[in-house]
């Protein structure tokens, strides 16, 4: 499903991604497109895509090609999605311990509407940490 999906190609156009949108929020999954983690997180935001196209722009990086972001923001893990906000990070607080991202494929496609709902509520008063809908602490095990 990745092949669906706007892929950017350097640390550029991730840049000009996050400044470039004023009115939604940007969520971008960073990985690969062959990691099964990544394919399976990349069918839940392809599904989920059309619905929130009015509040959320969807974008995929592939760090082997665009490392640039991989220290700063500790993409170690196979699958990671971000959110900003004219030009913020938008942190949220899945009671994992994480607050800056999610490092693990959502499978429900309801789960991630109400998430990217949350963060696009939060993240227009001016939050800069929004609470998750549902608590994921017992859910994923690290």
């Amino acid at each position: 499903m990745s092949y669906l999906l706007s892929h950017l190609e350097n640390g550029w156009q991730v840049d000009q991604a996050i400044l470039s949108e004023e009115d939604r929020v940007v969520i971008i999954r960073f990985g690969h497109d062959w990691d099964p983690a990544c394919m399976k997180m990349d069918e839940v935001l392809y599904s989920v895509a059309d619905r929130v196209k009015n509040f959320a722009a969807i974008y995929l990086v592939d760090i082997s090609k665009v490392p640039d972001f991989n220290k700063m923001y500790e993409l170690y893990d196979p699958c990671t999605i971000m959110f900003f906000y004219r030009n913020k990070h938008i942190m949220i607080d899945l009671g994992t311990g994480n607050n800056n991202k999610i490092n693990w494929p959502l499978d429900d496609k309801q789960e991630m509407i109400d998430i990217v709902e949350t963060v696009y509520r939060g993240a227009r008063k001016g939050r800069g940490l929004v609470v998750s809908p549902k608590d994921y602490s017992t859910k994923y095990r690290y």
